[in-house]
């Protein structure tokens, strides 16, 4: 029997019990619907972050006390402002050096208040993370630093919930119980890795640290003069403070390592997340070779009836495994529909970010007929080797 007759008559054996055959590819729809979907989510949560990671700016090399991370403060090390000018003076290079010191704070103005990041740095931030003002105010600037004056550059939520219409540029806040005077407004940046850059502002960090009453800084960030200097400006850096400060551990990352890195972990997390739902198309594998088994004790005496005008055992072994094929294969489709459907539903209709990539559904459909011929066999091999004449006493 050809492949084109095997699967004709595979397909008509799948019609005459339509609601079975439903039924029985439901699980097969199910798990190649989970694995386009949820490989969609971590593919979309690496795109991402690794927007956001290349929206922090280019050439920019990350340095910390300790294990550095760029979500939380480090909890050991120490790293001061003093460094700036020791790193500066150390390396010789012609590059700036941005400090940051941060703390959630109440910011008011008149009967408006906020809750914002505050974050304590020096005149070198915009140029390393490309942080440009709205037209009419300033940024900080070395003296302001220097003289640990109390001004401040708000972000525009900040502005914008507690100034609303009004140019806040000249007028005082209050952040902590001090009162600052707003010397400029940034523009909008959007979000990274969560969290709101608009939400937060800026005030010198000598400011900072007599506010929050530390003498520390929580990380540096360079700017190298071109990407090739990323990797040497990287370790000269850690080789510089450790040299400073015997007995310390200091790290870098630079974006392409923080890059790499953060890929790394979530392409891991996708192929989880893939193994999981690849766990419900073995589910609905089961379910195929358990209803092929069925279908063969009801179609015993048509089995032997073939055998008897003259089908070979390999007809009938093609005939059940091409019905199993196509079975996982339909549900297959089926489930690719539905996955990319739900997928954009997903990026319709919430904000969580999701990008089908075009092997997905190519994976889980060569998957889902995979299953079809794994579980097909046994029930295949049993109908092939049917008697035919015990097969045509079966009632």
């Amino acid at each position: 029997m050809r492949l084109a007759e095997s699967l004709r008559v595979a397909l008509e054996a799948l019609l005459v019990n339509r609601l079975r055959s439903a039924l029985t590819m439901f699980g097969v729809v199910i798990g190649v619907a989970a694995v386009v979907v949820l490989v969609a989510l971590g593919s979309g949560a690496r795109d991402l972050v690794q927007r956001e990671i290349e929206g922090l700016g280019s050439n920019i090399v990350f340095v910390g006390p300790g294990e550095f991370s760029l979500t939380a403060a480090p909890t050991a090390g120490r790293l001061e402002l003093t460094d700036v000018e020791y790193l500066r003076q150390t390396l010789g290079e012609d590059c700036p050096i941005a400090v940051s010191l941060s703390s959630g704070e109440t910011v008011r103005a008149g009967r408006n208040e906020a809750f914002a990041t505050v974050l304590g740095t020096n005149e070198a931030l915009p140029e390393v993370f490309d942080r440009p003002l709205r037209p009419g105010g300033r940024y900080l600037t070395e003296t302001d630093v220097e003289s640990r004056r109390r001004v401040v550059v708000l972000g525009p939520r900040v502005a914008e919930r507690i100034f609303g219409d009004v140019d806040p540029v000249g007028r005082q806040t209050i952040i902590a119980g001090a009162r600052f005077r707003v010397i400029g407004v940034l523009e909008e940046k959007g979000q990274t890795f969560g969290q709101a850059r608009d939400n937060d502002l800026h005030i010198p960090v000598t400011t900072a640290q007599r506010l929050l009453g530390v003498n520390r800084v929580d990380f540096l960030a360079l700017r190298a003069p071109s990407a090739a200097d990323t990797g040497r400006l990287r370790a000269a850096v850690v080789d510089a403070l450790e040299r400073r400060y015997p007995g310390e551990r200091f790290s870098a990352i630079t974006q392409t390592q923080l890059l790499g890195t953060v890929g790394t972990v979530l392409n891991a997390l996708t192929g989880v997340l893939a193994a999981i739902a690849a766990v419900s198309l073995l589910v609905g594998g089961v379910g195929v070779s358990n209803i092929m088994l069925v279908g063969v004790r009801e179609r015993t005496r048509e089995i032997g009836l073939r055998k008897a005008l003259g089908a070979r055992r390999r007809d009938i072994l093609a005939q059940f495994l091409a019905e199993s094929v196509l079975l996982t294969s339909i549900g297959g489709a089926i489930g690719i529909a539905l996955g990319i459907t739900g997928t954009l539903a997903i990026t319709t209709l919430s904000p969580v970010p999701a990008t089908i990539t075009w092997w997905s559904p190519l994976l889980a459909f060569t998957v889902s007929a995979a299953v079809g011929i794994f579980f097909g066999v046994a029930p295949a091999r049993r109908a092939a080797r049917l008697d035919p004449v015990t097969a045509l006493r079966t009632e």
